[in-house]
């Protein structure tokens, strides 16, 4: 029974893989890795290399940066102060970070660690800086948000925030009277034995096996510069780690918690949902909560420069999965993945909505400019199709960092009221929504979890 129970696990990692192996090829993305743990077996591999220009074989021990997944570590940090009473979700910043400033003072004094952790602080999110590799770092970072726009009521509508987590790192060392990295370290990494997990300036991952991050500019495969995102960034974006250290770090939020760290009723509590995050399902604390047929599915992306990840796992099936890229083009690889992999271990198909014709007219009402921080598109219209012209405005992960190669122009197409899907890669499936003010006229266009506000 178990062998032929192995054989079943091992065909079904291999359709994974065979899948990942035609993927790199046909995206040109160099380097992949994947973990997946089922049911007390393990099975992770790499693939291609780490970098076109200093080429290495990727393997399921090769370093890649995890991107915004480190935000899940935050929210947990900030859980285990909360159950050991030292921080409460529901208070506002300033109690912790006593000169606190945004451009907004109302929102600035009401705004929680919950806001924080849950992506509804409303000013711009996708601000990047690097203020050194100092401990003061973060502390200038957190001062200088103060200069941030307010696009969105506080707590009302849900978008993505990068910058609502460099507060939440901020408050972690307040609390703790220590470096976000060490408070990191002391009370995560080392209890968990994520041995191969490191935050950048630490230059211990440079002795181990990295990847670096690609671009295709022209329609060639260049190295992504800078490789990182400065340190007041590790908060929300600065985890560095393998396949094999995610899945422990997977199994250990599916567990019942552990003594001296966290127990199982903090870990769920991470798990109910918080806020309402549109065509992306339910938001948790840091985790995206997914329906998937009768599964629910728990989930965080990453990105850097040249660098995509998911995770995700399923604690009624026991279920985790890891998948690090290092290429711009890797989140192709990872959304095909995971139905793929939803498909393959538990015969649940995810349907795709099914897009419908609308009049021009309605067409017409969402022809614009649409921006949020260094995210801007225009949207026009072209045939039955809505047409999303992406402008790259440079900013990551500095302010001055100049633009990168624009994303190919994409239709999209309606699938119900105010709802769109994408039709074309990267965004073939995404998932978007319009939403609109008191007078009903256009407000916002939400892609990839950003509430873009129409500008003209």
């Amino acid at each position: 029974m178990n062998l032929s129970t192995s054989h079943i696990t091992d065909s079904k990692f291999k359709k994974i893989t065979k899948k990942i192996v035609a993927e790199m090829k046909r995206l040109e993305v160099p380097g992949v890795a994947i973990g997946i743990y089922h049911k007390g077996r393990e099975f992770t591999d790499g693939f291609g290399i780490t970098s076109v220009e200093h080429p290495l074989p990727v393997t399921p021990d090769t370093l890649f940066q995890t991107g915004s997944i480190s935000k899940t570590f935050t929210g947990t940090l900030l859980m285990m102060l909360a159950e050991r009473g030292k921080v409460d979700l529901d208070a506002p910043v300033r109690k912790y970070i006593r000169d606190f400033q945004l451009q907004d003072e109302e929102v600035a004094k009401k705004v929680t660690v919950r806001h924080l952790l849950t992506h509804m602080g409303g000013w711009v999110g996708d601000y990047f800086n690097d203020f050194g590799n100092g401990d003061d770092a973060l502390d200038k970072m957190v001062k200088d948000i103060a200069k941030l726009p307010q696009v969105q009521p506080l707590g009302k509508i849900w978008s993505y925030n990068n910058t609502g987590f460099n507060v939440a790192a901020r408050v972690i060392e307040i609390v703790t009277k220590k470096s976000y990295e060490q408070a990191a370290q002391e009370m995560l990494f080392d209890p968990l034995g994520l041995n191969m997990t490191f935050f950048y300036p630490s230059d211990i991952l440079f002795t181990h096996r990295f990847v670096v991050g690609h671009q295709k500019v022209k329609g060639k495969v260049q190295v992504a510069r800078p490789w990182a995102i400065g340190r007041a960034g590790n908060g929300v974006g600065g985890v560095v780690s393998t396949v094999k250290d995610l899945l422990r770090y997977g199994r250990f939020h599916m567990s019942n918690g552990r003594k001296n760290v966290i127990s199982g009723k903090s870990l769920r509590a991470m798990r109910v949902p918080q806020a309402d995050a549109g065509p992306r399902g339910m938001m948790g604390i840091t985790w995206f909560i997914r329906e998937a047929g009768r599964l629910k599915v728990y989930a965080h992306g990453g990105a850097t420069n040249g660098q995509q990840a998911y995770f995700f796992f399923i604690p009624e099936k026991d279920f985790v999965c890891a998948v690090l890229t290092n290429s711009d083009d890797g989140g192709i690889i990872t959304a095909e993945l995971y139905g793929l992999i939803l498909e393959t271990y538990f015969n649940v198909e995810l349907k795709s909505p099914e897009p419908m014709e609308v009049p021009l007219a309605e067409l017409k009402e969402l022809v614009g400019r649409y921006r949020i921080g260094t995210e801007c598109f225009d949207i026009k219209v072209k045939g039955k199709y809505l047409m999303y012209h992406h402008i790259p405005l440079g900013g990551f992960p500095t302010p001055d960092t100049p633009p990168g190669p624009a994303l190919p122009p994409m239709r999209f197409q309606f699938y119900e009221k105010d709802k769109l899907i994408g039709l074309d890669e990267p965004y073939k499936g995404a998932l978007a929504d319009i939403l609109r003010d008191q007078q009903g006229r256009v407000e916002y266009f939400r892609v990839g979890g950003r509430a873009h506000k129409k500008i003209k």
